[in-house]
């Protein structure tokens, strides 16, 4: 019997199992040195997007001492922030998917004029992107469900936080690149610099400290403003080294050429699709929980946090399966693409045991530290009971999603998201939340309806093998 188990675990970690012999095109890098390899890259990507979503939860806990209002006007605004943001996130996968492809093939150039057209279009969308927002804050957060006590904070704080935009999407590409040549250190060092930044304003600014004006809510908004502007500044000089495979100088080539418009447009075509209906799914779906009331969404908006920091883990090995799925097809090693990507995985898996244990120990701890109303904190803590079903699925599919995109196939991705999100987590929210009563559960048994039916579909094109025939 223990021989069996011990021998189903060797089987499982082992990556000399990962690839079926009839698709090996050489030697399968060992077990030990593939860890490695992954880790190296996964592990400063990790630190890095738990660190930014840990600031993130100490910035809401600023917010939250305001009041419970104050946590469900900041919350509201995400929705429709993401919404503005689709644009550059469907942009960031072409960039990984092309410069990762780039790096493997020892295509320098290619991955610099890539990273170059990204900047030229974000200067352009982006300042468009922030005029919208700016003028229409108000109207926007009626439509995202905003009650008599938060259409005024809301409306004030996502009209300030649009004027750092154009910086976090030119900095968000830039660390993109960055991630996609496995160059995750930098982009650790400047995330987390820029959110501490953005951590010391609010202290500032929120309640007003060594003089300054308490601005409340709108303080929260001004240090996102910061924190963008610090992170650009960060990014870009990363761009300036010497010894960068990214380097950008003033004498490159800044016009726009057709070849790699043509090849950003089609992959970004399909993350456009994708973001649109994840951006719209979360919108109507974050709407669904406003419509409960003020209490609810608050608690709904801090268990969404503990499920933030679930996805932040799987976004990091995601970032690392993301790298060496491309570089390995564009060295035509499509074998060892498919190992990185089952190593991810299971790395994927064990992140979650670990997040759903502590999840169940933290349930009561955890919602306190927002708010002080038993009322929150009893539901939060139920709603995470059902988080912990949900975090095995939630960091297995990211990461699978991510060696999809690494290959380039943008395309099935973008279908999956879109069908899951844009349609199923919102129709049955709704479904479950009003006619069958349900209420706040509801609005989370839909979410693991969603990710249970995303898990099943990029499982089964992972499996089928075709992504690994992808062109870019």
């Amino acid at each position: 019997m223990i021989h069996s188990i011990t021998g189903f675990a060797r089987r499982m970690v082992s990556t000399a199992y990962m690839v079926k012999p009839h698709l090996q095109r050489g030697d399968i890098t060992p077990t030990r040195e593939a860890y490695k390899t992954s880790l190296g890259i996964a592990i400063p990507a990790v630190i890095e997007m738990v660190s930014l979503a840990l600031m993130d939860m100490v910035s809401m806990i600023m917010v939250g001492q305001l009041g419970d209002y104050a946590i469900s006007a900041v919350a509201l605004t995400a929705q429709p922030r993401m919404i503005f943001f689709s644009i550059f996130f469907a942009l960031n996968v072409s960039v990984t998917a092309i410069i990762a492809r780039s790096k493997g093939a020892g295509e320098e150039e290619k991955a610099r004029s890539c990273l170059r057209h990204a900047l030229m279009l974000i200067l352009v969308l982006g300042t468009l992107m922030t005029l919208l927002a700016v003028i229409f804050a108000r109207p926007m957060m009626l439509l995202a469900g905003a009650q008599a006590d938060t259409i005024g904070p809301a409306a004030s704080y996502l009209r300030i936080a649009s004027y750092g935009m154009i910086f976090q999407m030119a900095s968000g590409s830039i660390c993109a690149a960055q991630r996609a040549t496995g160059n995750t250190r930098i982009t650790l060092r400047v995330s987390v610099t820029a959110k501490i930044v953005q951590v010391i304003s609010g202290f500032l600014l929120i309640e007003g400290r060594f003089g300054l004006p308490a601005l409340g809510t709108d303080g929260a908004a001004v240090a996102i403003v910061i924190v963008g502007i610090v992170g650009f500044g960060l990014a870009f000089a990363s761009l300036l080294q010497k010894n960068s495979f990214l380097r950008l100088r003033r004498t490159d080539n800044w016009k726009p050429e057709p070849e790699m418009v043509r090849t950003i447009g089609r992959l970004s075509l399909s993350g456009m699709i994708e973001q649109v209906g994840l951006r719209i799914g979360f919108f109507l779906y974050a709407r669904v929980v406003a419509d409960l009331g003020t209490l609810q969404f608050a608690a709904h908006s801090i268990a969404m946090q503990f499920m933030v920091l679930g996805f932040t883990f799987a976004e990091g090995i995601g970032a690392a399966t993301t790298s060496l799925v491309g570089q390995n097809l564009g060295k035509k090693r499509p074998d060892l693409s498919i190992m990185y990507g089952k190593l991810g995985m299971r790395l994927a898996f064990a992140a979650a045991a670990f997040l759903s244990v502590t999840a169940f120990l933290m349930r009561y701890w955890f919602p306190s530290i927002f708010s002080n109303d038993p009322y929150v904190i009893a539901i939060t803590a139920g709603i995470v009971m059902i988080l912990i079903f949900i975090l095995p699925i939630q960091t297995t599919q990211i990461v699978m999603g991510g060696s999809l995109r690494g290959a380039g196939d943008v395309r099935f991705v973008a279908m999956t998201m879109f069908i899951t999100v844009g349609v199923l987590r919102p129709l049955g929210g709704f479904l479950l939340v009003y006619p069958l009563g349900l209420g706040l559960v509801g609005a989370w048994i839909a979410v693991i309806i969603d990710q249970a039916a995303r898990l099943v579909m990029l499982f089964l094109r992972f499996s089928s093998g075709k992504w690994i025939r992808e062109k870019l």
